[in-house]
């Protein structure tokens, strides 16, 4: 078994090795600098737009599309995953996961734009969207291979990886940790849970994640800027850390063993892409159902999702790991976050902690259980969409049950197979995404 990870290991390195995330901060670059600094020019429209009334057709409103595709983004990366950039990159790393949600949000907003303009309706009515239709639509038929390729990788993302049974692993984790809870009774009950909420389609998922995912990130956030508050003498000198270990490195101190540049740049844009799935291909599934006719609103809307998900939340995470001191800890990644919030608020801090981790985490299992889905209605049509469904299920249920070092690399690697058909969609039709933009903001 150890042979069969190790292999797999390196597979998830060379698949995550520095191509692919060069071209994921390379598509976003070329995306920024032909839109104009689009994500800085417009930010504060787009945050208008999530509040305006929507008019056009859809399935859900643009503020239930936004707060669906954040529910699956906004999970344990933000939590877990800044502090395994920081204590392995340093510092510095926070910088480069800024720089790579910065030039992600060009990204993010061409995905958005694409997932409208290349939407459809499957045969129950319902609205089907994402990277699989805008590769057939934009790119035309001979494409059709890509386009099942992506939907592959998505079913195979959605049930075997990040969608189930790695979520339900760090909640029975967190609740096992803190409560004692058994991991088979906190599956079965999440399973439970989960159920009751995906059959009832885009409808109730985007309902459940409106209501959820406000709150959960208004309590994390409230937790985090707490911490960095009663640190606040600590925070120009963090700062500081960031700037200088982003282009000099970082010395060896306390627990912390050091780290040059070219660790904080690759941990940090990794972690970023991991947090916010700029250029994945996944938040424009929940972007096309928008009740919207206008691409480039929707393209807009979407963009504030990578700010949200990294520039507000990644960074409060790495800020309060600094303040604290915690980052410069020998121990576990998965602890680190944990040990800030005890270290404030005492043992209810982990309480707190505990219950974000377990919101975060359900929250993704009901964003990716809708992305599986229209990847699987896209291969399959809708007959068997149920069957997709009573499946995510189970495999929700089987995430208390098993050990999952494997799974979390296949599901790795699935993820960045994910964003190659993605990538050169965006690439190939930027021309689309540049005219549809000038011609609106023309009006």
């Amino acid at each position: 078994m150890d042979h069969v990870l190790q292999f797999f290991q390196q597979l998830d390195n060379l698949v995550w090795g520095a191509p692919l995330l060069v071209l994921l901060v390379g598509t976003g670059i070329y995306l920024t600098l032909r839109l104009g600094l689009l994500q800085i020019r417009y930010l504060p429209k787009a945050f208008r737009l999530i509040f305006t009334e929507d008019e056009g057709h859809g399935d859900i409103s643009s503020f239930g599309a936004l707060a669906t595709a954040l529910a699956a983004t906004v999970g344990t990366g933000n939590i877990v995953g800044v502090a395994t950039a920081i204590q392995t990159g340093g510092p510095g790393a926070l910088f480069w996961m800024w720089m790579a949600a910065f030039f992600g949000m060009a990204t993010k907003y061409a995905e958005g734009l694409l997932a409208i303009r290349y939407r459809t309706k499957d045969d129950n009515g319902h609205i089907s969207g994402g990277p699989m239709y805008y590769i057939l639509h934009g790119m035309g038929e001979k494409w059709r291979p890509l386009a099942i390729f992506f939907a592959v990788a998505g079913v195979l993302v959605a049930l075997f990886g990040i969608g189930t049974m790695t979520q339900v692993n760090s909640i029975t984790g967190s609740l096992q940790a803190s409560f004692g809870t058994a991991p088979e009774v906190a599956s079965v009950v999440i399973a439970l849970v989960v159920s009751t909420i995906i059959f009832g389609g885009i409808h109730w998922i985007s309902k459940v994640s409106e209501k959820v995912v406000p709150f959960m990130a208004a309590a994390y956030i409230f937790a985090t800027v707490t911490i960095i508050v009663l640190h606040l003498d600590q925070l120009l000198p963090a700062l500081k850390a960031v700037f200088s270990g982003a282009f000099t490195g970082t010395a060896a101190m306390g627990g912390f063993a050091g780290a040059t540049v070219k660790m904080a740049i690759q941990k940090g844009v990794a972690r970023g892409v991991f947090s916010n799935e700029s250029g994945l291909g996944s938040a424009p599934i929940a972007a096309a159902a928008a009740k919207t006719n206008e691409p480039v609103e929707q393209g807009l809307i979407s963009m504030t999702g990578t700010f949200i998900d990294t520039i507000i939340i990644c960074s409060l995470t790495g800020l309060s790991l600094l303040v604290s001191g915690e980052w410069m800890a020998k121990g576990s990644t998965s602890t680190l976050t944990q040990d800030t919030f005890t270290g404030v608020f005492g043992p209810v801090g982990g309480i707190i902690l505990t219950l974000c981790l377990v919101l975060f985490a359900t929250t993704t299992i009901l964003g990716w259980s809708y992305y599986g889905e229209r990847c699987f209605e896209f291969l399959f049509g809708v007959k068997h969409i149920n069957l997709y469904r009573t499946f995510f299920v189970f495999m929700v249920g089987l995430g208390g049950f098993l050990k999952l070092d494997l799974v979390w690399v296949i599901a790795d690697i699935v993820n960045g197979l994910m964003a190659l058909p993605n990538l050169i969609a965006l690439l190939a039709l930027s021309p689309v995404i540049i005219k549809e933009s000038k011609q609106y903001f023309k009006k």
